[in-house]
């Protein structure tokens, strides 16, 4: 099976996810950019990108709605609400 590209908005962050459920034959592939604002920096990843091998079928059901799942769990976390508030208050850290 090829790639699946999807394309969503989550708190503000336009966001790209590609999905291979089956890359090689042997293992499923999960990558993720923020591209508006370009790699803005998301829950799961300060870098604005992830990259994620899984074993086959792990994923199950509709991508985006795990993908944004995962990242809703991840923001209720200390981490990430720091996170925000320096750049509100544009931090240079």
């Amino acid at each position: 099976m090829t790639a699946q590209t999807y394309r969503f908005t989550w708190q503000d962050i336009e966001i790209e996810a590609v999905y291979a459920p089956n890359k090689w034959n042997v293992i499923a592939h999960l990558e993720i950019w923020s591209i508006n604002p370009d790699r803005a920096p998301l829950p799961i990843t300060e870098t604005g990108y992830f990259s994620h091998y899984h074993p086959i079928e792990e994923l199950g059901g509709d991508v985006v709605v795990q993908v944004i799942a995962w990242l809703d769990e991840e923001a209720a976390k200390p981490a990430w609400k720091a996170c925000v508030e320096a750049i509100r208050q544009y931090s240079l850290i």
